[in-house]
């Protein structure tokens, strides 16, 4: 199988006879466009990760926001007020100075109706921006907002040019983006390729990076590539220096090559699961939800299908994220025989064929999921356990091109997707709000003492706080069994051996970050 690959490297093999001052990386997939408030698209966050730059960086320990743009910060006693220092040496790629103005315009635009930002709820609800110099921005919230610093390292809150943004329009993020990062945008060939180029006036990185700028390349190509036999092939003929997407199923491989250092993300919080649409009668049960949930072999699909390459999943929210409750260790836990007596209980009697019927129904639920390897592969292993309780899964693929599409119809019983996350916090104020049914709150969940705690949660002055009310959230959605955790997928870095100072970071699937300490 690998000469079989290698022999398709032959293809991409200009790439390889770049200078040694060019870094060639590979993604598997391009983005419509390069503007960061209108879209909650990974192809597009990565990008914007190496130009752009945020008021705080995320250390590598995925929970802890450090100074970057932003020097220094103090929040007022009630919560409302966070007043930002910025740093009076940064620049943009253009040569104009960053002030205060542009981080007033970003927030602004973040927050317009013209731009109607998927992620703008990220920033908080803002009530004012002030600048009384124009090196301080006063960010005042209506009301308090716990993770705000959290929320303020992602790629939509990066800080943007204004006069950059005024001239290009509607084209800005197609034609160009200008940023303070330690790459500039040089050129883009949609779904072909992307060059950067280095920023030389760059010396702001954060402190995670031993490296503060500017980089120590002149020039970045990434390739797109969206066959995965085409990367691997292309990795292990050493015409490509990186990429953090190859395919799970190569990374053994890659760990033994030769040429080849593969360096996984720690931590990463990656969920796969499965949820259940409570108000379709099927699923409206909380005993039949938890009986699929504790009848599948999580580590043994982890082993056979991701090859290693994820941990079983018994939570939803994992051990090492930010709040995460570990009272909701035990809730899950594999037991065939209580699966079956709980579906006995909800009335569910095996049929003729061996599928559970009730009231003239088929215990079949309609199950869609993103047609890729990794959600195709564990939904049939389910569906394989799930028939020896006598519960037929009628499984739905759907090419990633239509699947959100799908899944807006409401039409199906359970979903699945892979979801990024930076805490607790994150992932519940997304998914469990009643204000965000029908999506992403597609379980239709809707419950008071959830709204509830999620809103103290959110408006908690002391992490102890925050932590109290979000695990109270986690316990009761654990119980309640309206997510069926399968499995925390791991992320690799795959390079050539003669690149040095990749370590990989986990901010939604972006390993390369900034790149500062990487090296020949």
């Amino acid at each position: 199988m690998i000469k079989a690959l290698l022999g398709a490297a032959f293809a991409l093999s200009a790439v390889g006879s770049a200078s040694a001052q060019t870094l060639n990386m590979m993604k598997g997939i391009d983005a419509p466009h390069y503007d960061a408030q209108r879209t909650t698209w990974g192809p597009t966050s990565d990008i914007v990760n190496m130009i752009q730059d945020t008021l705080v960086a995320l250390d590598w320990d995925g929970r802890t926001p450090i100074p970057y743009l932003a020097k220094s910060w103090t929040v007022s006693p009630d919560g409302k007020l966070y007043t930002f220092k910025l740093r009076d040496d940064v620049s943009f790629c253009s040569g104009k100075k960053m002030t205060a103005e542009d981080v007033i315009f970003t927030f602004k635009r973040l927050k317009s109706p013209e731009i109607k930002g998927p992620y703008a709820w990220r920033a908080g609800n803002i009530k004012e921006l002030r600048a009384p110099d124009p090196y301080t921005v006063e960010y005042e919230l209506n009301e308090p907002y716990s993770e705000l610093l959290l929320q303020l390292t992602m790629f939509t809150n990066a800080i943007l040019n204004k006069d950059n943004v005024e001239a290009l329009g509607k084209d800005y993020g197609v034609k160009g983006a200008d940023g303070t990062g330690p790459w500039c945008l040089e050129s883009w060939q949609p779904r072909t390729n992307i060059t950067l180029k280095r920023h030389d006036a760059y010396k702001w990185g954060p402190s995670m990076y031993k490296n503060k700028g500017p980089v120590k390349f002149e020039k970045m190509v990434i390739k797109i590539v969206p066959e995965d036999s085409s990367r691997v092939a292309a990795m292990m003929a050493g015409q490509f220096d990186t990429t953090h997407q190859f395919p799970s199923q190569f990374i053994a491989q890659a760990k033994v090559s030769p040429m080849l250092t593969v360096t996984e993300a720690k931590p990463n919080f990656q969920l796969l699961y499965f949820g259940f649409k409570t108000t379709r009668p099927m699923v409206a049960d909380k005993r039949v939800r938890e009986a699929m949930s504790i009848a599948i072999d999580r580590g043994a699909i982890a082993k056979a299908i991701l090859l290693g390459n994820a941990d079983p999943a018994f939570t939803i929210v994992d051990a090492a994220a930010l709040d995460h409750d570990p009272k909701t260790a035990g809730i899950v836990k594999q037991d065939v025989e209580r699966a079956k007596q709980l579906l006995d209980e909800a009335g569910w009697k095996p049929g003729a064929d061996g599928i559970r019927e009730k009231d003239g129904m088929k215990l079949a639920p309609k199950v869609y999921y993103t047609a890729n390897a990794n959600s195709a592969r564990v939904a049939e292993a389910i569906q394989g356990y799930l028939r020896k309780i006598g519960v037929h899964w009628n499984l739905q693929p759907w090419d990633s091109t239509i699947a959100s599409v799908k899944m807006a119809e409401q039409d199906y019983e359970i979903w699945s997707v892979t979801v990024p996350y930076l805490s607790a916090g994150d992932l519940m104020n997304i998914y469990f709000d009643s204000a965000n049914i029908p999506t992403p709150n597609r379980m239709n969940w809707k419950d008071a003492e959830t709204d509830l705690w999620l809103k103290q949660g959110r408006a908690a002055l002391t992490p102890e706080d925050r932590a109290k009310f979000y695990a109270m959230v986690q316990q009761k959605v654990m119980t309640e069994h309206l997510w069926m955790p399968v499995l925390n997928i791991n992320m690799h870095e795959v390079t050539n051996k003669k690149l040095k100072g990749m370590r990989p970071h986990m901010i939604y699937q972006n390993t390369f970050y900034k790149g500062l300490d990487a090296s020949f």
